[in-house]
């Protein structure tokens, strides 16, 4: 969106932060920090979601998998990420879920790579791409997942190396890897790539085809504002379409699905990643949710986002010497949140959240602050980074009611 300018980290700002509020269902009396792991709901999001559930299911039912596009929607929906990612549109399909699909990849990664049995990632990086191995480990048990600090990632690429594993944004964090860089030195050892961008799509600039990335995964219900649970994407390079096959065989991933054939053939472009029967109430709201980015470049987005994360964090250190900042002090080192460590984190997050200041806390000492410039404006950044200083200085957050723990932190 091009509107007036405003001072962003090294000039003025293309995209002005909030622009896109009215857009959302968010109540007026709320500071949404934490877009990072769910996305709000979108009026478009919302009427989707009720046309396809009234409108087509109700009324057209079966046969609208042919007359409103539902067989279509993984690539097509994939083909709206695929520019937000730096990708082809017949590079990435919607499918199950980012842990579903690291498995794939994955075990499809491997089995490209014979005679090697290394996959390489950090300590520290989101759980569920380290479950996704460990489980691979049982079914292989030659294999061997190495995590080695980020700065010796490269240093650690060898002959064994089958893959390279890394989430490009870190969750707790923010920090964000050199794709460009560790690409071209994984290549250079002879292994792929696979980037969770969990954390990236919708947050910051992708190029995924530019540096050369093979494989990728990202979920839907973060930036993409997808809902909650949606479903995810995978990314495979045009390069790689024909010589990696998914370990998962579902019928649609058949080259003919509506033959029924005893037999699997694999679809001869990403349709072969598609397992099963795609879930159309999510899709409608994914597809609604990453339409919010039409028209928008991410570098202008970005700026937007360093500007509010910046503000946020000047007014915090400068006034709570009692809290870390864990993530990157430069703005540009890392994606749209940040983190600060402090002894009581989680009591303080209750506290920001019974007064409408809606961050997150991730174990054992870190409190989460997302920066969303689609709906998030710097007058609310400001007043969300005040109410945290206040709640501090006055140590509200000891009240007994903010150290009850939830099931979801």
């Amino acid at each position: 969106m091009l509107s007036r300018a405003a001072d962003g980290p090294d000039g003025p700002l293309t995209f002005i932060p909030g622009a896109y509020r009215e857009r959302f269902l968010l109540p007026s009396d709320m500071v949404y920090l934490d877009g990072n792991s769910l996305g709000p709901l979108s009026h478009s999001a919302r009427d989707a979601v009720a046309d396809l559930a009234s409108r087509q299911w109700g009324e057209s039912l079966i046969s609208s998998w042919n007359e409103h596009g539902w067989m279509e929607a993984p690539r097509r929906i994939g083909a709206k990420i695929a520019p937000l990612i730096g990708a082809q549109a017949d590079e990435v399909v919607v499918c199950d879920s980012t842990s579903v699909n690291i498995f794939k990849l994955a075990a499809a990664a491997l089995l490209a790579r014979p005679g090697r049995t290394t996959v390489l990632s950090e300590p520290g990086n989101f759980p569920t791409d380290l479950y996704m191995i460990e489980g691979l480990k049982r079914l292989r048990p030659d294999l061997d997942l190495k995590l080695v600090p980020r700065d010796e990632i490269a240093a650690a690429l060898d002959e064994d190396t089958a893959l390279l594993l890394l989430t490009h944004v870190h969750y707790k964090t923010g920090e964000m890897f050199d794709m460009g860089v560790l690409t071209a030195a994984t290549h250079k050892a002879g292994a792929l790539t696979l980037w969770d961008l969990s954390h990236s799509v919708g947050a910051v600039p992708v190029s995924l085809n530019r540096t050369q990335a093979d494989l990728a995964v990202g979920c839907g219900y973060k930036y993409l504002n997808g809902g909650p649970g949606a479903p995810a994407f995978l990314y495979v390079a045009n390069r790689h379409q024909q010589g990696l096959t998914s370990p998962l065989s579902g019928w649609l991933g058949h080259e003919s699905p509506f033959a029924f054939d005893d037999a699997y053939r694999p679809a001869e472009d990403i349709g072969r990643w598609r397992a099963g029967t795609p879930p159309m109430l999510s899709l409608a709201a994914l597809e609604a949710g990453v339409g919010q980015f039409e028209g928008v470049d991410m570098q202008d987005l970005w700026d937007a986002s360093q500007k509010l994360s910046q503000r946020f964090v000047e007014r915090v250190t400068g006034q709570c010497a009692e809290v870390e900042l864990i993530s990157p002090s430069a703005p540009d080192a890392r994606g749209c949140h940040v983190s600060f460590r402090f002894h009581s984190a989680y009591e303080v997050v209750q506290a920001l959240i019974a007064e409408g200041i809606v961050g997150d806390f991730r174990a054992p000492d870190a409190m989460r602050f997302g920066f969303t410039p689609l709906y998030l404006s710097l007058e609310e950044v400001e007043r969300a980074a005040d109410r945290l200083v206040d709640i501090l200085a006055t140590g509200r957050w000891r009240q007994p009611e903010f150290a009850v723990r939830k099931g979801v932190t």
